[in-house]
């Protein structure tokens, strides 16, 4: 199975890239896993773009996959907690699992409608490029506390 991360838009600081790019390696070591960039779409009406960046999203999406949308409305979870729901995921038989992050207007309802969960990481807002990198750090940490490894205590 595979895991994959999808976003909308360029990250555009390179200190950004480079934890990025890191996290991802690490993240490899553990199970097959990408990151699917998605283009901004281009709007004069921020409803008009939220549509726009989930009919791409949406079309690219197959029935048997498991989508999870990193969304303000989502559940939060702890790092232990998310790393036994990443834990029970693997066991699904969807034929991949994917973390989206919706544009800078976030997700429609279409979206949320086809989405199987909705996952919060803070009560806070963050930029969609912070977001990317801390994402990436608790699906490693999550990794690495179901291996048991020291990284988390």
């Amino acid at each position: 199975m595979t895991i994959e991360f999808w976003w909308t838009g360029k990250t555009q600081a390179k200190y950004l890239n480079q934890g990025i790019n890191d996290y991802v390696s690490r993240i490899q070591h553990f199970q097959r896993f990408e990151i699917r960039e998605h283009a901004q779409a281009k709007a004069r009406r921020p409803e008009d773009q939220v549509i726009m960046e989930d009919q791409q999203l949406q079309k690219n999406l197959d029935q048997r996959d498991f989508l999870i949308l990193l969304d303000e409305k989502g559940k939060q979870m702890t790092s232990s907690g998310f790393a036994g729901y990443l834990d029970t995921l693997l066991t699904k038989p969807s034929r991949k699992i994917i973390f989206a992050i919706g544009g800078a207007y976030g997700f429609g309802d279409s979206m949320r409608n086809r989405a199987d969960h909705l996952l919060a990481l803070s009560s806070m807002t963050f930029t969609h490029d912070i977001v990317r990198l801390v994402f990436l750090e608790q699906l490693y940490r999550a990794f690495t506390i179901k291996n048991n490894l020291p990284y988390h205590h």
